[in-house]
């Protein structure tokens, strides 16, 4: 996510760092290599020379106190500007009503279908509510049944009229629909374009008016940047929407879309979202964001998904075979499966201080657990309760049905021995400190 603009921003304070106090010939090169770096990053020229002018006015006479060198200085005067490039803090998503009303909106290949989805199983598992998803995309074709197979992975009821053409009547009677079996909530999953054309925008604002929405939220595609962004100036023109939601960062992200959005239309950036998994849906934090872009990771974020995927009963018996030192394949597996449920692999190690930078050039694939779990399914249910039990001829027979070699196996069972090791040594610890969730 954004790894050109962060190695970009992190080359322009280099020009500052080691310097004694921030003066104006050493500020000049950082902010010009900065103004370069959201250029490149698809920023609109005017708001990247805006963005820097506001830095430079801050930095500018700044003396170094309390031992904090005007790198740091410099970085955290970046992060503060560019948190309020994307909107300061976050904007909470308003589901208030009898049903409330969320009108999804966006070009067509924007993500507006899966993003509904999202949505829906956001609302009903972090929210505690009972959403409907309406299907009102007359054109596309698939488009119904492609919200029907997800509301259906999430457990979420579709409302839809395939042989109905006219999408307000369609939104309507859902709303009557869900007032009738007691939803709280619905969202409705309108057409898009390849392009901006005038039947779509009335075909949306005539919905609009019809459904009356608390919420109008345009969908923007992420790897689009300005083009995003013009396209948002087109759609809020027209619909005023409420907020913004960024699609695919998982992809080949330039940044353009998020850092220029908020400044363009003066609306919030509510969501991101990337994959295609339904529980990759995170509310906006700009603050956060900022902090990734410089490499800060973003260890909040980290914390709150482990706490997310958390199981207080689970972690209090595995306490308990830690602290006898029964740790074993089983629950080994059980750990593997919270992490897996944390979100793409290559983005929770990003969120590590540093490890941004790190990962740059590195393949990081959602994968890469199958092997482990390959040897580990490949084990009797004994042989995994008691790992002591595995001798050569099991070493084998387990490493022939992983369709592995015994190297594989032997070096796994050597990293697991290590780990035991480390946690044997943790013993004598307060657990509370390394189990989120745990009373200190």
């Amino acid at each position: 996510m954004f790894e050109n603009l962060s190695e970009r921003l992190e080359s322009a304070f280099k020009q500052i760092k080691g310097e004694g106090r921030i003066t104006e010939l050493n500020i000049a090169a950082t902010v010009k290599d900065i103004r370069r770096a959201l250029v490149d990053a698809d920023v609109n020229y005017k708001i990247a020379k805006e963005f820097t002018d506001t830095v430079k006015d801050k930095a500018m006479g700044e003396k170094v106190i309390n031992a904090v060198s005007p790198g740091q200085l410099m970085v955290k005067i970046v992060k503060d500007e560019l948190a309020n490039l994307m909107g300061g803090t976050e904007s909470e998503l308003n589901a208030k009503g009898n049903p409330a009303v969320i009108l999804v909106a966006g070009l067509q290949g924007s993500g507006k279908t899966t993003f509904s989805s999202k949505l829906a199983n956001y609302l009903k598992t972090k929210k505690g509510l009972s959403p409907m998803l309406v299907a009102a995309d007359i054109y596309r074709p698939a488009a119904i049944d492609q919200l029907k197979v997800l509301g259906e992975q999430i457990g979420v009821e579709v409302y839809s009229e395939p042989e109905n053409k006219n999408a307000v009547q369609i939104a309507e009677n859902a709303l009557k629909e869900a007032r009738s079996k007691n939803k709280n909530v619905i969202i409705v999953d309108t057409a898009g374009r390849l392009a901006i054309d005038e039947t779509m925008m009335t075909e949306v604002a005539n919905i609009k008016s019809a459904v009356k929405p608390q919420e109008i939220l345009f969908v923007v595609d992420s790897m689009t940047g300005q083009d995003a962004v013009n396209t948002a100036k087109a759609f809020n023109d027209r619909l005023d929407f409420t907020g913004v939601v960024l699609t695919k960062l998982d992809g080949d992200t330039r940044g353009g879309a998020a850092l220029s959005i908020k400044y363009t239309v003066n609306k919030p950036i509510k969501f991101v979202s990337s994959g295609e998994k339904m529980d990759t849906l995170d509310v906006f934090y700009p603050e956060r964001m900022a902090q990734r872009i410089l490499g800060m990771g973003d260890i909040t974020s980290l914390v709150e998904k482990a706490q997310a995927q958390f199981d207080e009963e689970q972690a209090k018996k595995l306490e308990k075979k830690i602290r006898k030192n029964q740790f074993d394949f089983e629950d080994f597996k059980q750990q593997l499966d919270q992490i897996k449920k944390m979100g793409n692999l290559k983005d929770l190690m990003g969120m590590i201080p540093g490890m941004g930078k790190a990962l740059k050039d590195v393949e990081v694939s959602d994968d890469a657990f199958k092997g482990i779990e390959a040897l580990i399914n490949s084990m009797t249910p004994e042989e995994r309760s008691n790992p002591d039990l595995i001798n050569q001829s099991r070493k084998a027979r387990i490493a022939k049905g992983a369709g592995k070699d015994i190297a594989e196996l032997n070096a796994f069972l050597k990293q697991f021995e290590q780990m035991k090791q480390m946690m044997k040594m943790m013993n004598k610890m307060p657990m509370g400190r390394f189990m989120p969730g745990m009373k200190r």
